[in-house]
């Protein structure tokens, strides 16, 4: 059921995320994974609509004749399913080539929100910890792939086909968007996937609202190729605010940030946050 302060919220931390990638000492951050997008997303849409038409056209075909009179609006709801997984494609891929970047970029990010200095890595620590990295991506991808396989079955049937299912595939991939950037803060503490998964379900509305603004845009010309770096600012700034204490706690207790009291911390935090939105309403 959805929550309407959740709903609230799953707008405020994507617009803190636009806010982020302008600030000061985070933009040299922002730069690479714009660039890796750039490159990503012209290739895959290049590839897509190469191959459009054929794949719509294949479905259509397992229409039946009784139902020809919907035609027009299973074609609209063909292509948007199409896109959905365009996106899937491309968020799954960019997981794995930016996925250092990323990682890295939600660790100054949430540096600049709490004023806490997070563990310093040499170059050399982060080359070695990019498998690690790479691992978890391959966490997502075995998380997601039976589903999105089992959606593309499902797609085969009429009318279900081409009605439900792309309802389904787009709250799936909205899912999949929050899994897949709050992850990086959340990875850059050690905390495990399934763990990380959990915590964004009792926060679902928030989840959802946060994963489907991202999706949106990357429908849109020009805004899609900053998203990436603007939902990792935006999931970080979440995870601060929304999981980050209690995390930390339960499976980091010796973690610097909880040897002050927990109350504090939380007070820190928000204000940090709170700092951060009126500079950006101002």
């Amino acid at each position: 059921m959805l929550q309407a302060k959740e709903l609230k919220q799953g707008f405020h931390y994507f617009v803190m995320g636009w806010h982020l990638i302008t600030q000061k000492g985070l933009r040299r951050f922002v730069i690479m994974p714009i660039l890796l997008n750039i490159l990503l997303l012209s290739g895959l849409f290049w590839l897509f609509m190469s191959n459009i038409g054929g794949l719509i056209d294949s479905l259509i075909s397992y229409v039946p004749d009784w139902l020809a009179w919907l035609s027009g609006i299973l074609l609209v709801l063909s292509i948007f399913m199409l896109l959905t997984l365009f996106y899937f494609a491309f968020t799954t891929l960019s997981g794995f080539i930016a996925a250092p970047f990323n990682g890295l970029l939600a660790e100054k990010v949430e540096q600049m929100l709490t004023g806490e200095n997070l563990i310093e890595m040499s170059t050399m620590d982060f080359i070695k910890d990019i498998p690690r990295m790479l691992g978890r991506e391959w966490q997502k991808l075995w998380y997601s792939l039976p589903k999105l396989i089992a959606l593309f079955l499902l797609s085969f049937i009429p009318v279900l086909g081409q009605s439900i299912v792309p309802v389904l595939t787009f709250l799936f991939t909205a899912w999949m968007m929050a899994i897949q950037y709050c992850d990086y803060p959340f990875d850059n503490h050690k905390i495990p996937f399934h763990i990380m998964r959990n915590e964004l379900g009792e926060t679902r509305t928030l989840s959802l609202t946060f994963g489907s603004l991202i999706t949106f845009c990357t429908f849109v010309p020009i805004i899609n190729l900053v998203i990436i770096p603007v939902a990792v600012c935006g999931a970080t700034a979440m995870w601060v605010e929304k999981y980050r204490d209690n995390a930390l706690f339960e499976f980091k207790p010796h973690h610097k940030s909880t040897q002050n009291s927990r109350a504090k911390i939380v007070n820190n935090q928000r204000e940090a946050l709170k700092n951060q939105s009126d500079r950006f309403i101002n």
